[in-house]
């Protein structure tokens, strides 16, 4: 089972951007597709983002959508999220996670290989 390494997390204002990076390390993602999650203060873990291995197709919530992009590089061996116009809202823990039943990407259930996580704290 791949292990998977999150980084790129920090402070930032409110309006900045931040890019996350999620390598698998020394395998390629050999599942459906990775995708990210994130957990607030307080909160559930919730979906963020997810794309497909096959065919880059991507999955947003409605949170993020217009302000994050997910993205992932040819060999399989990396998942990316830059995230843009950034709020206070989004101040939590961010994972990512390798999805191995094809169609529910937006469901946490779906995913195994979860990784350490990543803070991403936005001040306002």
């Amino acid at each position: 089972q791949a292990q998977l390494v999150e980084s790129g997390g920090g402070l930032v204002q409110a309006g900045g951007s931040l890019r996350l990076s999620c390598a698998a390390s020394g395998h390629r993602f050999s599942t459906y597709a990775g995708g990210w999650f994130r957990q607030g203060p307080g909160k559930e873990r919730e979906f963020v983002a997810a794309i497909t291995w096959s065919d880059g197709n991507t999955y947003y919530s409605e949170s993020v959508k217009g302000r994050f992009t997910v993205s992932k590089n040819n060999n399989q061996e990396a998942v990316y999220l830059q995230m843009n116009n950034l709020k206070p809202e989004d101040t939590g823990v961010y994972y990512c996670a390798t999805a191995r039943v094809d169609g529910y990407y937006m469901d946490s259930w779906a995913y195994t290989s979860w990784g350490q996580g990543t803070q991403v704290t936005v001040s306002s």
